[in-house]
């Protein structure tokens, strides 16, 4: 048997397990791929050649001895938000940042569950923006139109799993940051309860409104990583009652009442839903209406809820910034959100906490009258490479709003959403939109995203000039 680029996580696995392909063929192909499309792509942070190879063979040798585990063998990728043992974290900064010591809690689990961790991949600086660009690291493009993004924070790890480079990868999103990337390269991006998948060594990270979640071409695929990479360090503030994600796929969701939200929650600046997004987003609803559920125009009471997520987010940057060893390397912006997070580092901070209690109440009330919302995951197709670059600090969060006003809403919950692909606009670029649930709602979302998967096939679909090719690996 042979596999090529477009052998999604499952199909790996199974083939692994099987007997069918070598953990080291597996790797050689990513690696391959990986160097081959680099200086066009520029996914990845870090590559860690000679440590995954080896750690290849290392799993061919525990399969050949008849130890099987659920993702033994199988090449992916994390964004370098999340420390590898040996490897720096340099979460997208400038500078020459030491390795660490241990691995973080989901990176320990992936390889518990026999995963080769082939890179890390780029993020842009703190996770700050919706595109992956910056001094340290240059451009990484999408791989559906080098002109564009990829989206961001973790637009690495999104534009090597739509390329192909790997079947999946891990991601963080603290306001739409697996989602944004996911929906600018038509991708699944579980962003998943938090404490679902853990943060540590920071047991909560950007104030608790950051998670880690899975970037994959399917349903399935993502859910396999989430399984894979969810579980807590004991000294974890969240731990959520565990989840079958693999189970769900293969679920029937029953008839459910589906709220269409299209109006953006509360912004500082007005922000618009483009016509060709809207006109995608309405096809999806008019598909689930097809598939038998009902669904209706209605938005969840929002009200206010930007002025939470605003000290949240800001003492987080300051909190990162305090501990950066190369502080005057820092962009700009970067250094006057950490001023203002620190301002709003007291009372403000506390006040924001203590309110999601009261948005769980009023939001959660929303639930008792419907099961999933749907909402596009963006008000725009992905911005050109350099577009939000090199713009001042309230430029760049006008600009920021205007594209991407939907996501961090549920950050602030912290409850489940999946981005899933919606279809394509002008240009061939790709948008997306979200599911979205109350807490612990991750079955019901992926049984709701694979059976629109089965129907409309999107991990069919290819960017239309492969970034590398296709030779199969035997």
């Amino acid at each position: 048997m042979t596999l090529d680029r477009s052998s999604g996580l499952t199909e790996s696995a199974r083939a692994l397990a099987a007997g069918e392909v070598t953990a080291r063929a597996l790797v050689e192909g990513a690696l391959a791929r990986i160097e081959a499309s680099q200086e066009s792509l520029n996914a990845f942070r870090i590559v860690r050649t000679q440590a995954a190879l080896a750690e290849a063979e290392a799993a061919d040798e525990a399969l050949a001895a008849g130890i099987r585990k659920p993702l033994l063998g199988v090449p992916v990728a994390v964004k370098d938000d999340m420390d590898v043992a040996g490897e720096p974290t340099a979460f997208g900064c400038r500078g020459e940042f030491p390795p660490v010591a241990e691995d973080g809690e989901a990176v320990r689990r992936l390889r518990a569950a026999g995963a080769v961790i082939v890179g890390k991949t780029n993020t842009c600086e703190f996770g700050q923006w919706p595109f992956t660009e910056g001094p340290a690291f240059g451009a990484t493009r999408n791989p559906w139109s080098f002109e564009h993004t990829p989206g961001g924070s973790s637009g690495g790890s999104a534009a090597a799993v739509a390329a192909g480079l790997v079947p999946a990868a891990l991601g963080s999103d603290g306001a739409g940051s697996v989602r944004i990337p996911a929906s600018w390269t038509h991708l699944i991006g579980i962003k998943p309860q938090r404490g679902r998948v853990s943060t540590w060594p920071r047991g909560e990270s950007f104030q608790g409104i950051t998670v880690n979640g899975t970037l994959a071409r399917t349903v399935a695929d993502a859910a396999l990583l989430l399984d894979a990479a969810s579980g807590n360090h004991e000294r974890d503030p969240h731990q959520p009652p565990p989840v079958d994600a693999c189970e769900a796929v293969g679920r029937d969701p029953g008839r459910l009442r589906i709220a269409l939200s299209l109006k953006p929650p509360f912004t500082a600046v007005p922000a618009r839903l483009q016509p060709e997004v809207r006109a995608r987003v309405v096809e999806l609803a008019e598909k689930l209406g097809a598939l038998g559920h009902t669904v209706e125009e209605a938005d969840p009471p929002y009200g206010q809820i930007g002025l939470t997520f605003v000290p949240r987010a800001t003492a987080g940057i300051a909190e990162r910034v305090r501990e950066a060893p190369f502080p005057a390397l820092l962009d700009r912006r970067t250094r006057e959100t950490a001023r203002l997070g620190g301002l709003l580092g007291g009372a403000p901070l506390r006040a924001a906490r203590r309110a999601e209690a009261v948005l769980h109440r009023r939001i959660g009330r929303f639930f008792t009258s419907y099961d999933v919302i749907l909402a596009p995951t963006t008000a725009a197709p992905p911005p050109h490479i350099g577009a939000l670059l090199n713009l001042r600090g309230l430029a760049t969060e006008r600009a920021i709003i205007a594209a991407c006003p939907y996501a961090w809403p549920w950050n602030v919950l912290g409850w489940p959403g999946v981005n899933v692909p919606a279809g394509f606009v002008s240009g061939g670029l790709p948008v997306g939109a979200q599911l979205l649930g109350p807490a612990n709602s991750e079955p019901l979302l992926l049984s709701l995203a694979a059976q629109l998967e089965a129907e409309l096939r999107w991990h069919e679909a290819w960017p239309p000039q492969p970034v590398v090719s296709d030779s199969p690996v035997a």
